[in-house]
């Protein structure tokens, strides 16, 4: 192994460490070499077998280190992100509802959840919609006063309770 060969399996190792298990993640690993035909290139395996799991990672003519997946496994990746980016967005949505103290949370998602899908509907050329959700909350607490809980009236009849006594 020349030098060249150490500082890629030294960046290979370092992503050992993202996983738990002390097995080595990296089995396969490809290099790319040019050939006297510029469109043909040859692959070197430098490590594992061509037989061994994914990903492989594959070593240009650059030495920039890259990962091949087959396409059900980023599939499977893509639709993980997916599910993390709703999640993020239901996250964020609940916390803007929480912060506008509304009465029955439930409700107040629903009404959120109905405008959001007529957003989209208006924009159904898009595949992703961008909502302010504290523009939305506001709107739907001036459209649906009574979702919410009015701090000012709340602290307004308290301190008239106390003066009248």
């Amino acid at each position: 192994m020349d030098k060249k060969d150490i500082s890629i399996f030294d960046k290979l190792g370092s992503i050992d460490e993202y996983f738990s298990t002390d097995k080595k993640k990296y089995e396969t690993v490809i290099e790319i070499e040019n050939t006297d035909n510029p469109d043909v290139k040859m692959l070197n395996l430098k490590s594992g077998s061509w037989e061994s799991k994914e990903p492989w990672f594959v070593i240009d003519e650059e030495q920039k280190l890259h990962a091949m997946v087959s396409i059900d496994t980023m599939n499977k990746l893509i639709e993980n992100f997916k599910g993390l980016q709703q999640d993020n967005f239901d996250l964020k949505l609940e916390k803007t509802i929480l912060q506008h103290v509304p009465i029955d949370y439930q409700d107040v998602w629903a009404v959120a959840m109905d405008e959001i899908k007529k957003l989209a509907l208006k924009n159904s050329n898009s595949k992703t919609v961008n909502v302010d959700l504290e523009r939305l909350l506001r709107k739907i607490k001036k459209e649906h006063p009574n979702l919410f809980l009015n701090l000012k009236d709340l602290f307004a009849n308290q301190f008239t309770q106390q003066i009248t006594r």
